[in-house]
């Protein structure tokens, strides 16, 4: 299968996500900030747990500092806090609205993510219209214990030439693990640990952005 011209070309790289769970008290927009000062231009903000005002808060804060530095921001699971900060998209779980009607509120502007697991899931999601498709866990991770079984670099590597979209690999991506992730023909990786826990953000975005070019 050829795969089409996304619609976005930003869609690929370095997709750092943001959440209080893995940050270890670091202000979320401090690490935007600092991460896109190295060049880090895809970001989503994700929080499980944040009542719905304090999410929205949060959301803003990281709105204005990817505004600042000409950075994109997703927002996790909901729509209407994604259109109530003006962000750029939202990002769907298996378990979130489903695509078509999440397509209908967000609008044909918005970029909209699909997390995925399997054949099936990353299909339907190409099929559905979905901008791109996170993908996996790829390795075992700590920052999601309850995660969906572990589908490798193998899995990556299958399901690549069956879908046209972007393919985001997610799951225990370190800077190491990168080369072998886009020759197995992921687009970009999503990465959450490795950013929200380095002493040198700056140094670690140079890093992974050097492995991805």
């Amino acid at each position: 299968m050829s795969r089409a011209q996304p619609r976005f070309s930003s869609l690929h790289g370095l997709y750092i996500i943001l959440d209080p769970q893995a940050s270890q008290g670091r202000s979320l927009a401090n690490l935007l900030t600092e991460a896109a000062s190295a060049g880090a231009r895809l970001f989503q903000y994700r929080d499980k747990h944040a009542s719905a005002a304090a999410a929205y808060h949060q959301a803003l804060a990281l709105r204005q500092a990817a505004a600042d530095a000409g950075a994109l921001l997703i927002v996790n699971d909901r729509c209407d806090l994604a259109l109530a900060v003006e962000a750029d998209g939202v990002h769907l779980g298996q378990e979130d609205l489903p695509l078509a009607y999440a397509r209908a509120i967000m609008g044909p502007d918005k970029i909209i993510g699909v997390s995925t697991h399997d054949l099936a899931q990353i299909q339907e999601a190409d099929r559905g219209g979905a901008d791109y498709a996170g993908f996996g866990p790829i390795f075992t991770t700590d920052t999601k214990l309850d995660h969906e079984p572990v589908v490798g670099v193998e899995g990556l590597r299958t399901i690549r030439p069956l879908v046209q979209l972007p393919v985001f690999a997610i799951g225990g991506i370190t800077v190491e693990k990168v080369a072998g992730l886009i020759e197995a023909g992921a687009d970009g990786v999503a990465v959450i640990s490795a950013i929200a826990r380095t002493d040198d953000v700056a140094g670690t975005v140079r890093d992974f952005l050097a492995r991805l070019a």
